[in-house]
């Protein structure tokens, strides 16, 4: 069985979709001011290698968890519109880059997996993380 990050096009094409991902987040005024002092580079790097082990790559994050990670934000009013963004620059990136929509949509699946997590909430089944 194909994981999805040989179906999206292994590396080359999940680092192509980390650039221009991070394009369309840093000119979208809903969330651009969240990336106003990252390092970018680093962060591109990050989520590369979240999205390549999360889709079935060889990468291993080891980058902080997402709760942790995004505490900060949340601190700034991250909210469920703001991954809803995420989500649709993700899903209009892939779509761009020839990704087939099954497979638009398990990625998508896998941003709302943690969605809870990022938001520093607790799970909609009461197990909080």
């Amino acid at each position: 069985m194909t994981s999805l990050f040989e179906r999206l096009g292994g590396q080359p094409a999940i680092t192509k979709a980390v650039d221009v991902f991070y394009r369309k987040m840093l000119k979208d005024p809903r969330v651009a001011r969240f990336f106003a002092t990252t390092d970018m580079n680093r962060q591109r790097a990050k989520q590369a290698a979240f999205l390549t082990m999360v889709t079935g790559g060889p990468a291993a994050y080891t980058g902080k968890d997402m709760r942790t990670g995004h505490a900060h934000l949340v601190a700034q009013g991250l909210n469920d519109s703001h991954v809803d963004v995420v989500i649709e620059h993700l899903g209009a990136t892939l779509a761009e880059l020839g990704a087939k929509s099954e497979d638009i949509a398990q990625v998508a699946a896998l941003a709302n997996s943690v969605r809870d997590d990022v938001l520093n909430r607790a799970s909609p089944s009461g197990a909080g993380r």
